[in-house]
This record gives C-alpha cells, structure tokens and sequence, in this order.
C-alpha cells in the first residue's frame, strides 16, 4: 500500500475517535447538569408545595380567630344586657 493512504487512514481512524470520545463527554456532562437542574427543581416544588399549604393553613386560623372574636363580642354584649 502506499504510505500516503496509510497515513491518511490512520488520521481519519484519531479524528474519529477523538469525535465520538468528545461527543462521549459532553453527553455524560449535558446528563450530570441535567441532573442537577432537576434536583434543584425538585427542591423548588417543594418549597411551593410546603408555602400553598402553609397559606391554607393560615386562611383557616384567620377564619377561626375571626368567629372567636364573634363570640366574644356576643359574650361581651349578652354580659352587658
């Protein structure tokens, strides 16, 4: 064989390796960050989910500090009658 065709050979075979190799690590690194996104997602629904409960959960002290105070003010006129 002819060495120039040898040669080029063997430079196509490295420039193909070293492509996939390349594409190789870049995917793994694109999957990790992902990853992590997803995590940290993950944290942020949590905290919503935890804020829309705690929310409700004031809406409904609100609501019995709201017929307490009734009461007492029904107590406080039936005393003053």
């Amino acid at each position: 064989m002819n060495t120039e065709i040898v040669v080029s050979l063997i430079t196509l075979l490295g420039s193909a390796i070293g492509t996939f190799a390349g594409i190789a690590v870049n995917s793994r690194l694109t999957n990790y960050r992902i990853e992590q996104l997803e995590k940290k997602q993950d944290k942020h629904n949590s905290l919503i989910e935890r804020v829309y409960l705690i929310e409700r959960h004031n809406a409904v002290m609100d609501e019995a500090i709201r017929v307490a105070n009734h009461r007492i003010k029904d107590l406080e006129k039936a005393k003053e009658d």
